[in-house]
C-alpha cells in the first residue's frame, strides 16, 4: 500500500515537474518571440520624393517657407530626403524641447556643409565642430575669457570709437539716400576688426586689411547659403562638381593670410615688451587674449593655433554676419511702423538726451527699444532653422523615429510665427515683449516658444557680444538720426533666404541730424 502511494506521489511530482518546465519553455519562447516582434517606433511622415535626388527638386530657394508648408500637410515632425541624405523637420516648441533639452546630449552633434570646413579649419570651432572634449574646451574658453563681461566692457570703447566714426561719415552725407545695409556692413565689421585686432593692425594698413577682409566675407558667406552636390549626395564630394569646396578654400588661404599676419604682428609686440622696448597696453583685444591662452601651455585649457584661428573666424562670420542683418531689419521694421518709431525716438531723447551721443551705460535703459529688437528678431530671425543638429545615436522624437546621421532641422521662423502660439503672429508687436517678467522671452533659450539664438548646448556661444553690438548700433544710428524714405519709393520687407536670411531688396533712407550740438556729429 506505501509503495502504491510512494509511486502516485512520485508520478504526481514528476507531472508536476513537467508542467513547470514545459511552462516555463513556452514563456522564454514566447518572450523571445515578442522581443522579436518588438515593435521599432516608424519614420515621421513626410513628402515623396522622386528616385536618387529625393525631394530636391520641389524645395525652391525659400526653404524656411517650404518647410512650413510641409508642416501644415504632415504635421510638426517631418521626414524629407535630399538625394542620399535623411533630414527631419521640427516645427513645435514641445518637439524642440525634446531636442534641444530633453536629449541635448545625443542631438549635440553637427553635419556641416563642405563649404564651411576650409574657413572653420576642419569643423575646429565652436559652430561646426563635433561635441565632445575639444568643443568643450573651446566654447569654455570662448564664453569665460573672450566674452567675460570684463573683456565686453573693455572691448566697448573699440565698439564705440567705430560707431562714432561711421556717424560722423553720415553727417557728411545729409539730405542724400543712404543704403543702410551697407552703413551697418561697414559700422559693425570696422568694430569687429577693432575688437580681433584693434591694437595689432592700425593706420593705414588695418583700412586697407579691413576692406579686403570684408569683401572676401561676403563671397564666403554666399558660398555658405549655396546648394552644394555634395552635401546631398557624399560619394560625389570627391569631384566638387561645383567648385565650392575649391573657392571656399581659396577665400579661407586669403583669410588665412590675413590671420598669419595678425597673429605674427601681435607676437612681435609681446616680445618687444618683455624686452622692455613696449609699454603695457590696458585694453587687449581677442587676438591677444586668444594668443595669451595659447601659450599657457597647460594642456586643459590651451588651444592649437588652428583652433585659434577658428576661434577668430566664429567672431568674424557669427558675431558680424548676423548683426549686420539684424541692423537693416530693425530699421526697416520701424520705418514701416511709424508710431513704433516714434516711442523709440522719444524713449532715446528721455533716457540719452539730444546733447549727448549713446554710451554703454543707457542701453539697460532702453527698455521698449529692447522691445523693438526682440519682436524683430520673432518675425526675422537671423538663422531661420538655426545651424543643422545631427543625433549621435538613433533615437525617438515625438513617437518617430530618427536614425543616427539624421540632419535635423528646428523651424524657427516657423515656431516665431505660428497662430496657436502668439495672437498676430504677422504683425509687429513690440508691446508683447513688455511683460512684467522679461525673462519669459529673453534669448536665454529656456522658452522654447521663443529661441532666436537656439538653446541647449549648442545656443549661440557668442549671444553676450551680439546683444550689445546690436543693441547699441541700432541706438546710435537712432539717436542721432532720423530715417525717412525717399520720395515716391516703398519699403519692401520680403527676404532671401540664406545661412543667415537677409532682406531681399537693400534699404536706402535719407538721414537727418537729431542731435543739438553740431561737435557731436563733427569731433
Amino acid at each position: 500500500m506505501l509503495n502504491t502511494v510512494l509511486a502516485m506521489w512520485w508520478d504526481a511530482r514528476a507531472t508536476l515537474t513537467a508542467l513547470i518546465s514545459i511552462f516555463a519553455v513556452l514563456w522564454f519562447l514566447r518572450a523571445v518571440v515578442m522581443k522579436s516582434r518588438k515593435v521599432v517606433p516608424p519614420l515621421p511622415p513626410g513628402p515623396r520624393g522622386l528616385p536618387v535626388v529625393g525631394y530636391l527638386p520641389f524645395l525652391g530657394t525659400e526653404l524656411h517657407r517650404k518647410f512650413e508648408e510641409l508642416a501644415m500637410a504632415y504635421g510638426p515632425i517631418y521626414k524629407v530626403w535630399l538625394g542620399q541624405k535623411l533630414c527631419v523637420v521640427v516645427s513645435s516648441p514641445s518637439l524642440v524641447k525634446q531636442v534641444v533639452r530633453d536629449q541635448d546630449t545625443v542631438f549635440a552633434n553637427r553635419d556641416p556643409p563642405i563649404a564651411t570646413l576650409p574657413a572653420t579649419y576642419g569643423g575646429n570651432d565652436i559652430a561646426f565642430a563635433s561635441y565632445g572634449h575639444d568643443w568643450r574646451k573651446l566654447r569654455k574658453i570662448f564664453v569665460r575669457e573672450v566674452l567675460s563681461n570684463a573683456n565686453l566692457d573693455s572691448s566697448h570703447i573699440l565698439r564705440r570709437e567705430e560707431v562714432n566714426k561711421c556717424i560722423r561719415n553720415v553727417y557728411d552725407k545729409i539730405g542724400t539716400p543712404i543704403d543702410v545695409g551697407e552703413l551697418a556692413f561697414l559700422t559693425v565689421m570696422n568694430a569687429t576688426m577693432s575688437m580681433l585686432w584693434g591694437s595689432t593692425l592700425r593706420g593705414e594698413e588695418g583700412a586697407t586689411v579691413g576692406a579686403q577682409f570684408k569683401s572676401m566675407l561676403v563671397e564666403l558667406m554666399v558660398l555658405f547659403a549655396k546648394p552644394n552636390v555634395s552635401d546631398f549626395f557624399p560619394f560625389l564630394a570627391r569631384f566638387d562638381l561645383q567648385g565650392i569646396e575649391r573657392q571656399s578654400k581659396r577665400i579661407s588661404q586669403w583669410i588665412e593670410r590675413i590671420l598669419d599676419s595678425a597673429i605674427e604682428k601681435r607676437m612681435d609686440m609681446a616680445k618687444e615688451k618683455e624686452g622692455g622696448k613696449g609699454r603695457i597696453e590696458e585694453k587687449k583685444d581677442f587676438l591677444q587674449i586668444l594668443l595669451e591662452i595659447k601659450d599657457q601651455g597647460d594642456a586643459a585649457t590651451s588651444i592649437s593655433m588652428n583652433q585659434l584661428k577658428a576661434l577668430l573666424m566664429d567672431v568674424v562670420v557669427g558675431g558680424s554676419d548676423t548683426t549686420i542683418t539684424m541692423v537693416e531689419w530693425v530699421m526697416a521694421e520701424l520705418m514701416q511702423h511709424p508710431e513704433a518709431m516714434r516711442k523709440v525716438n522719444e524713449e532715446l531723447t528721455e533716457i540719452v538726451g539730444v546733447d549727448s551721443l549713446v554710451e554703454n551705460s543707457h542701453l539697460p535703459k532702453l527698455h521698449y527699444l529692447d522691445a523693438v529688437i526682440k519682436e524683430t528678431f520673432r518675425l526675422h530671425p537671423a538663422l531661420p532653422l538655426l545651424v543643422t543638429r545631427c543625433p549621435s545615436q538613433s533615437t525617438n522624437i515625438g513617437g518617430y523615429c530618427v536614425p543616427k546621421g539624421t540632419r535635423v532641422f528646428l523651424n524657427v521662423w516657423a515656431i516665431h510665427r505660428d497662430p496657436k502660439i502668439w495672437k498676430n503672429p504677422l504683425e509687429f508687436q513690440p508691446e508683447r515683449f513688455l511683460i512684467s517678467d522679461p525673462t519669459k522671452l529673453d534669448y536665454s533659450g529656456n522658452n522654447f516658444n521663443y529661441i532666436p539664438f537656439g538653446s541647449g548646448r549648442r545656443i549661440c556661444a557668442g549671444l553676450p557680444l551680439a546683444e550689445r553690438s546690436l543693441m547699441y548700433v541700432v541706438a546710435s544710428f537712432l539717436h542721432s538720426y532720423e530715417w525717412k524714405l525717399p520720395q515716391g519709393t516703398e519699403l519692401d520687407l520680403s527676404d532671401k533666404f540664406g545661412i543667415v536670411t537677409k532682406k531681399m531688396k537693400p534699404m536706402v533712407a535719407i538721414p537727418t541730424p537729431r542731435l543739438s550740438k553740431f561737435e557731436l556729429y563733427t569731433e
